[in-house]
């Protein structure tokens, strides 16, 4: 159970950052650094226990690594779900229900930007979390966090940078994103870190 409280907090808190930062009155510019720097801290905050996922492409790549059991990836998956639904409406409460123009798209272009900022996101999180050549090391909430603020910072214009179905899901509630367009990140995010999770076991055989 302290596992799938975990995985709701570390999610809320990321997907909280994310309404309050881009949604104007927000931080502008700066909102990849904001986000990135929640993943990170909320990584090293929880990670001890659930291995801080805190999305659902993240759940799926460590799960094809076998560094996930099974009857784990259902339950973390419905936590973080769970933890942006109510990131989301919290948000818009503090934000006093406000007029938000979804972001326009182009859906073959978002599509590759997402799938490139999960397959980046999730190829991170294997080789600095999960591989015993950087078993112990201290430095894997940092690097995964920042990953996430470099690909945001590079493609988020395109798509708006979720790399995350959580995060996209929190995005449509917020009217970030169109209801629409989910489509986008489902197939992005699952895609890269289904693909992630491949190249890692095509170049890390031995690690098992």
């Amino acid at each position: 159970m302290k596992k799938y409280l975990t995985e709701f907090i570390g999610t809320f808190f990321l997907v909280f950052t994310v309404g309050m930062t881009v949604i104007d009155p927000g931080a502008g510019t700066l909102a990849p650094l904001a986000i990135g720097s929640a993943l990170m801290i909320m990584i090293y905050a929880g990670g001890h226990v659930s291995g801080g996922h805190y999305n659902p492409a993240v759940t799926l790549g460590v799960w094809l690594r076998g560094r996930c059991p099974s009857s784990d990836v259902g339950p973390y998956i419905g936590s973080q779900i769970a933890g942006s639904l109510v990131a989301s409406i919290l948000t818009l409460c503090l934000k006093n229900d406000p007029s938000v123009v979804p972001i326009e798209m182009n859906g073959f272009h978002a599509l590759i930007a997402e799938f490139v900022g999960t397959f980046a996101l999730v190829y991170v999180v294997l080789n600095s979390a999960t591989a015993k050549g950087t078993a112990g090391n201290s430095f894997y909430g940092l690097a995964i966090g920042f990953t996430v603020m470099t690909m945001a910072f590079a493609v988020g214009g395109i798509s708006g940078g979720a790399f995350n179905p959580a995060v996209a899901t929190g995005m449509t509630i917020m009217h970030i994103a169109r209801a629409g367009d989910f489509w986008i990140y489902f197939l992005g995010n699952f895609g890269g870190g289904a693909v992630a999770a491949m190249v890692f076991m095509l170049i890390n055989p031995e690690d098992k």
